[in-house]
């Protein structure tokens, strides 16, 4: 993975961009990462990936409240309480 120092991505933004488009590129401020650019095809593929794994873990959490007895209506008083 090319990392640049935030002040290399402003100035060099073509080649920044460019970059991007084929491999991950990270970007350092004082020593530290800020933030990575991805290309906008991976950056899609990765938000299909988390997508589909919280709409698993949703499914597997609803079936075992449904295996342990949990109703709607149980649910309800749950996230009713205040306590």
């Amino acid at each position: 993975m090319q990392t640049y120092t935030a002040n290399e991505a402003k100035t060099r933004f073509g080649e920044f961009l460019d970059r991007a488009q084929r491999e991950p590129v990270r970007v350092m401020r004082h020593d530290r990462v800020v933030g990575v650019m991805v290309s906008a095809q991976d950056f899609e593929a990765m938000r299909v990936f988390y997508a589909n794994r919280l709409q698993h873990a949703l499914q597997q959490s609803a079936a075992l409240a449904h295996q342990s007895g949990l109703t709607e209506q149980g649910l309800s008083d749950l996230l009713a309480d205040d306590s």
